[in-house]
């Protein structure tokens, strides 16, 4: 056989989901031909896939060393580089690629999300700009661009460019999906928001065959659960309860669609918990389709939507009798297959039906279980004699007008307080400027903000909430992670009840955590709540004191009664296709 045959039924094997064997063909052809640099490539990245980092990068990094000036040979070791965190070095290798070519557009691709990973957004922005002056058509690269203006908080100027690049790529799901995720931000019209959902279907696959299982509705279920974020994240501690207690007879199997990452804590502790792990990162979507059919999985819990961690492409001929989304995504999917969306009352009153295309499952009181970290510190009172400092650490994207209309009526009711933000993307020099702009528009003049841009550890972020007397929240996009570990650390949070489902999370939160008086329901009530505590030293001290007590002992963090509540909602999905199948 050839190489090129080796290669080509190589490739063919990783995209169906066999990445060991196509491992296995290519690194003996290595052994056999060492000097053929395409083989070698080849080798580097489904080493890549398989989270074998190290290998990946020798194997890339000897292709550069043996052709310098072979472009593409830079720009893989480049994607090595920055899936091991070795960004600064992905961009000299970019650069060198581009000098080499200045009309390499696919290392203006990379060079986007090079830049942003090491804090230069200004710079992701030009190269952007850059590759588009070559490929003006090119719906990817702006896609990539679209994605730095969003983490950078420009979010306006993302969903223009997404919308530009949907108009040239109008079935493209990878930029709908980023043009969607990007409009839960603003403070767009619920209903216009809820149609551009809808019209994720334009993009989706007509369904020909969808899977079918034993509809008995009382056996147990075979549960599958699709994200791409099985691994220290967010998305993993809020789904781990339900994962970890499940009905007599459920069985687990986890498609994990990201990179495996070897000693990763969490994901090892999900791995031990499930019945099945299945490695999905290398698999197309037909692949995917066909493990999830192949293990006849009855119920299929995505947690991703249209963030970076979902795979919606794979459900397009309904893999699974029911598919349900829960947890990561804070809206409608508008995916066909998608039939279920696990929500509560608080988030979704009766209103909410019209706007999804899913049936919404309530599993009051809250559709989210905090599992609090193990190691944090325990809960510390700011210095007597600091000043009153309002918090937030929630992503730069949600840092909108009317989030900093909110805080700037909090800080005017308190004369000399400060605003301490904990966000990477401001403290990029690219982005400081506009945020400051941005906030002294509204009154907040830059001498009364803290940015911190990044900590080493968990350890030194939790510490920061120390700094903190109330944190406030963001709006129509509210915190999640950030409400919990607020109240875990004892500081309150004061949130305004919003129009829609991201709106309305930390309301949920705060109700689940037994202080629904720190909800507001408009901007003056809102500074009021933020100033009345603030002011009030000695409730700060008990709260920073027992509100740690108070949260752990709620059901914001009853694992076992949340588990049978998302179970008897999957249930009742269940039960609702067995009798339409009948």
């Amino acid at each position: 056989m050839s190489s090129e045959t080796t290669l080509e039924r190589a490739l063919k094997d990783a995209n169906e989901g066999k990445l060991d064997a196509a491992l296995v063909s290519v690194r003996l052809l290595v052994k056999r031909k060492p000097h053929d640099l395409d083989a070698v490539q080849i080798y580097g990245m489904l080493l890549m896939k398989a989270g074998e980092m190290a290998q990946a990068i020798h194997h890339l990094e000897r292709a550069v060393t043996a052709a310098p000036n072979v472009t593409a040979y830079r720009n893989n070791y480049a994607n090595a580089l920055m899936n091991s965190g070795r960004s600064e070095e992905a961009v000299a290798q970019l650069r060198k690629a581009i000098e080499i070519d200045p009309n390499y557009s696919r290392g203006y691709l990379n060079m986007i999300l090079a830049c942003a990973a090491i804090g230069d957004s200004l710079g992701g922005i030009e190269a952007g700009r850059r590759g588009l002056a070559l490929r003006p058509d090119w719906p990817e690269l702006s896609g990539n661009l679209a994605g730095v203006l969003k983490d950078a908080g420009r979010v306006e100027e993302a969903i223009a460019e997404y919308q530009r690049a949907v108009a040239t790529a109008p079935t493209n799901a990878g930029l709908r999906s980023g043009s969607l995720f990007s409009m839960n931000y603003p403070d767009f019209p619920v209903e216009f928001v809820a149609q551009a959902h809808r019209d994720y279907a334009k993009c989706v696959r007509t369904c020909s065959s969808p899977a079918r299982t034993d509809p008995s509705p009382d056996r147990p279920l075979r549960l599958g659960i699709l994200s791409g974020d099985m691994r220290t994240h967010s998305v993993a501690y809020f789904a781990e309860p339900f994962m970890r207690h499940r009905p007599q007879g459920c069985t687990l199997t986890i498609f994990a669609t990201d990179v495996a990452r070897v000693g990763d804590e969490m994901r090892d502790g999900i791995r031990s918990i499930s019945d099945k792990w299945v490695e999905a990162f290398a698999m197309g979507d037909e692949a995917l389709d066909h493990a999830i059919r192949k293990n006849q999985i009855d119920v299929l819990v995505e947690l991703g939507g249209h963030t970076s961690g979902g795979q919606l492409t794979a459900l397009d001929s309904s893999p699974a009798p029911v598919i349900v989304s829960a947890i990561g995504y804070p809206n409608t999917t508008g995916h066909p297959a998608v039939g279920w969306r696990i929500v509560d009352s608080f988030t979704d009153g009766p209103e909410s039906d019209a706007l999804c295309t899913e049936r919404l499952l309530r599993i009051d009181p809250c559709f989210l279980c905090y599992s609090p970290p193990k190691n944090a510190p325990e809960p510390a009172m700011p210095a007597v004699d600091s000043p009153i400092i309002f918090g937030s650490f929630n992503l730069a994207a949600k840092i909108t007008p009317r989030s900093v209309a909110l805080w700037a009526g909090v800080l005017n009711s308190v004369p000399n307080s400060r605003l301490l933000l904990k966000c990477k993307a401001i403290a990029d020099p690219g982005s400081r400027e506009f945020f400051l702009e941005r906030l002294a528009a509204s009154g907040i003049p830059p001498e009364r903000v803290d940015i911190v841009a990044y900590t080493s550890n968990l350890h030194d972020h939790w510490n920061l909430y120390s700094r903190v007397n109330v944190a406030l929240d963001t709006t129509p996009y509210n915190g999640t992670t950030t409400t919990c570990e607020a109240l875990w650390m004892g500081v309150p949070l004061v949130t305004i009840a919003g129009d829609r489902h991201s709106a309305r999370v930390s309301t949920s939160i705060l109700h689940a955590a037994g202080h629904k008086e720190w909800v507001a329901n408009s901007p003056t009530e809102f500074a009021s709540i933020a100033a009345n505590l603030a002011t009030d030293r000695a409730k700060l001290t008990e709260l920073r004191d027992g509100l740690r007590g108070q949260v752990k002992a709620s059901v914001l963090c009853d694992q076992v009664a949340y588990a049978e509540r998302f179970h008897n909602a999957l249930r009742k999905a269940w039960r609702s296709w067995c009798a339409s199948v009948k």
